[in-house]
């Protein structure tokens, strides 16, 4: 059987990938933070089923302390390590720069050494990120389109991708970058944009919120859906020879766009709830991407199947259940005041 590590699994990423690789028949072993509290919504439901359970297990362990990776990758000898673990807030890593850089460049060049120390062959995927491109020099973006981050985000970002690809050049290790673009699930963290606003927005089709307070609304984003994008970086990892791809739709759609088809599923009028916040804005904005996956295409076979519209609504129809639930309990303790 074999082993994988994932770091970041209790992330949005990080749970499809668990789910998908558990499907596989792997042995599936999670880095996650300690905390005195657990963050484990998105994979709790794997717990639940005994025939996962037993091949999925939590350790102990921080992209921020190399001794302690060194010694589970050690202890684990995994065949394949999938690194998703980083602070992925754009907007707050401008208000987190060293801790941001710390975790999402230095983390990842932890995590190589302590693969390359290993006395046999190990697969390693890096979690790269369209936001590398920041104020882009050519559209669509490829492989081969040079880097301009405008964040520390992207900043540490560029550093993981070099890193992960000096480490293939330099020790021979299989590592691939998987420069995935905007990628979105009812899984997708709250604070961003787009579950951000098919949470609101159900909310206020319920009547359990006003407003919904937003930034740029004319940024694009080429957006897919994460449990499509997941399998693209298995993929990578299953080939003769290691490489660097893009993951993308090839399709791009504004904030705006996004509004009009969460709102307009809810028959409502997004500009009768949406107002403007200056404090959304970044300081230096990355207004348009565009990613071109044809060589992902042509080597892996990969494509994406969900669209722009089946997204939107599938998150939409997602919270609204999630709102559902809310406005019950609600409800439920005005009655029983």
């Amino acid at each position: 059987m074999r082993k994988v590590i994932i770091t970041g699994i209790t992330g949005q990423d990080g749970s499809y990938l668990a789910e998908f690789l558990l499907k596989k028949g792997y042995e599936v072993y999670g880095i996650i933070r300690r905390s005195s509290s657990f963050h484990t919504g998105r994979i709790d439901h794997l717990y639940k089923d005994p025939h996962e359970q037993p091949r999925l297990k939590l350790v102990y362990g921080d992209l921020s302390d190399g001794s302690n990776l060194a010694s589970l990758v050690a202890e684990i000898q995994p065949d394949e390590v999938y690194n998703l673990g980083a602070q992925s807030h754009v907007r707050v890593s401008f208000d987190m720069p060293i801790y941001t850089v710390n975790v999402d460049a230095l983390g990842t060049l932890r995590l190589l050494d302590a693969v390359t120390k290993l006395h046999k062959p190990v697969r390693f995927y890096q979690a790269s990120s369209s936001e590398m491109y920041g104020k882009v020099i050519e559209t669509p973006q490829t492989e081969t389109t040079p880097f301009y981050p405008r964040s520390p985000y992207a900043c540490g970002k560029v550093y993981s991708f070099y890193q992960t690809v000096n480490y293939r050049e330099a020790y021979g290790l299989f590592a691939c970058n998987g420069i995935l673009f905007n990628h979105e699930s009812p899984r997708r963290g709250e604070t961003f944009v787009t579950r951000k606003i098919t949470r609101a927005a159900t909310r206020i089709k319920l009547g359990l919120q006003d407003k919904l307070f937003l930034g740029n609304l004319d940024a694009k984003r080429d957006w897919g859906y994460a449990g499509d994008y997941i399998e693209a970086m298995w993929m990578m990892l299953q080939q003769d020879q290691p490489d660097d791809y893009v993951i993308a739709t090839g399709q791009t759609y504004s904030v705006r766009e996004f509004l009009d088809e969460v709102f307009g599923h809810l028959d409502l009028d997004w500009q009768s709830f949406v107002e403007i916040d200056h404090r959304y804005y970044r300081p230096t904005e990355v207004d348009l991407l565009l990613g071109d996956a044809s060589k992902a295409q042509k080597i892996l076979g990969w494509e994406p199947k969900v669209g722009f519209r089946d997204l939107a609504k599938l998150m939409t129809e997602s919270d609204l259940e999630l709102a559902k639930r809310e406005k019950i309990l609600q409800d439920h303790e005005m009655q029983t005041r």
